[in-house]
């Protein structure tokens, strides 16, 4: 799964990154970027006839149109790859809605597995995080949804009327990063960007990304379990630790 991320980038270099229109809002640095967090989305859209690559500002945990309130999003933050084209929930998104979220790196957490390995007070195994990015220190480019949401409660001129949320894609790891976890956030290369964002195709092109994931040019370290919580906020969570054996 993917449940932390690093989006540390100001507006302006994610709007370059992308080559999109910067969003209206500016986002603060986020070194534990946590589920119904606001993140930075990529999409294409519609604007007088011409479809605009733009960098939105949405809340991550996914609220289908047809959900009563959006209460639900917390539970819908991943979307199986090998599934969102069919499943209920996901599949009017995957059809026309599909975006990218701009990310440094991700965290994913590891299971020691070796008996003297240390234990909590449950006398479970105690997990080790790992961060995950692109080795030549460009944004990786997850996959995800958005899905626009009304609140009935208020009237349509409320700004707060309308509730913008997205989810990311996950996929199964390759032997490299499955070490650390069986599943993985699904990456799009520059090179499918477009097809993966086009509204106007029948998402043919875009299913047939739905692959799983290659481990070319990410690199890993292990992190302080300062990441666990999400009150904890900062550049030192990315500091390596000795790599664990």
């Amino acid at each position: 799964m993917c449940g932390r991320y690093v989006s540390k980038e100001d507006a302006a270099t994610v709007a370059a990154e992308f080559a999109a229109a910067p969003p209206t809002e500016s986002l603060q640095p986020d070194y534990n970027v946590a589920p119904t967090k606001k993140v930075y989305v990529v999409a294409d859209r519609e604007r007088e006839g011409e479809a605009t690559r733009s960098v939105l500002v949405a809340r991550w945990g996914l609220v289908p149109s047809w959900a009563k309130d959006p209460s639900i999003g917390s539970r819908m933050i991943n979307a199986r790859a090998e599934t969102v084209a069919d499943k209920p929930s996901f599949r009017r998104a995957f059809a026309k809605r599909r975006c990218l979220l701009p990310a440094d790196g991700y965290y994913e957490w590891y299971t020691p597995t070796d008996a003297a390995a240390p234990t909590g007070r449950s006398g479970k195994p105690l997990k080790q995080p790992f961060y995950i990015h692109r080795a030549d220190g460009h944004l990786l480019a997850l996959a995800g949804l958005y899905e626009w949401w009304r609140d009935e409660s208020r009237p349509e001129d409320d700004p707060h009327a309308w509730l913008l949320t997205c989810t990311v894609i996950t996929t199964s790891a390759p032997d490299e990063l499955g070490r650390i976890h069986d599943r993985m956030p699904m990456t799009v290369e520059a090179g499918d960007w477009d097809a993966w964002l086009d509204r106007g195709r029948d998402g043919s092109a875009a299913q047939a990304l739905l692959r799983p994931a290659a481990a070319v040019g990410l690199a890993a370290y292990p992190v302080s379990t300062l990441v666990n919580a999400v009150r904890n906020n900062g550049p030192e969570l990315l500091e390596p630790l000795d790599p664990v054996a």
